[in-house]
């Protein structure tokens, strides 16, 4: 760590349904169910498209149905489901992640928690947020608009403190 890198960085975070949301797609379409919905939707397409004339009306209802799922249905319902989960009090309250040397330190409604670096799973950087995985069940979310002018410096005291193998993106 550099001497002019702050020794703790604090944000607030208070998430809202479209964060959830965003964060519900990179996690439904990572990996190979992403890849399955790729090629799902792709040949539903092609075969909408490319053997139209020879589809009689049903099976062009039921390609275009295919085509629908991933890129239409699941986000709808997606996004159904964190509105929903955006209302409950562990997210509407706001949540307090404070970043230094010794760890992450997690307050929220008058409770903390404090992590060591190498209690964390591994950060995720993704176009619109920062993704810290605790473990498979656990996540922390940072927007990047929460990081403000402080990104670089922030993304320079996650390459200081978590080894490369537990850091995407960075």
């Amino acid at each position: 760590m550099t001497d002019k890198m702050t020794k703790e960085m604090r944000f607030e975070v208070r998430l809202t349904a479209k964060e959830l949301w965003q964060f519900s797609m990179y996690h439904a379409n990572a990996g190979a169910a992403g890849m399955f919905n790729l090629i799902f939707t792709a040949a539903a397409l092609f075969l909408l498209v490319f053997r139209w004339g020879m589809l009689t009306a049903a099976y062009r209802l039921l390609m275009f149905g295919c085509v629908l799922i991933f890129t239409v249905l699941q986000p709808m319902l997606l996004y159904g489901k964190v509105r929903r989960q955006a209302k409950t009090p562990a997210i509407a309250e706001p949540m307090y992640l404070t970043f230094k040397e010794e760890g992450l330190l997690v307050e929220q409604s008058g409770q903390e928690a404090l992590f060591t670096w190498e209690q964390m799973g591994r950060m995720d950087k993704k176009p619109t947020m920062i993704v810290l995985y605790m473990d498979r069940v656990h996540a922390y979310l940072l927007p990047k608009k929460v990081l403000g002018e402080r990104q670089e410096e922030f993304f320079e005291m996650v390459k200081a403190y978590l080894p490369r193998e537990r850091r995407k993106g960075f």
